[in-house]
């Protein structure tokens, strides 16, 4: 079961996204989510470069 958490309050957003679907519909919506994930984060990304000085986006791998 993938689970997403999201926590919402005065000036702050936080999303946790964990978890593995290996059995319906051959992973499809595992990969679903990783791209709708992976695709904000980019965005994210790419805004904090064209305004370095308004947004910050820090991007850690953890090995598990």
């Amino acid at each position: 079961m993938i689970r997403v958490h999201a926590r919402l309050g005065e000036g702050h957003t936080s999303i946790e996204v964990d978890g593995h679907e290996e059995h319906a519909e051959d992973g499809r919506v595992c990969a679903a989510i990783t791209a709708i994930t992976q695709t904000a984060l980019l965005g994210l990304r790419q805004y904090a470069e064209q305004f370095p000085d308004l947004v910050s986006v820090e991007i850690t791998e953890e090995n598990t």
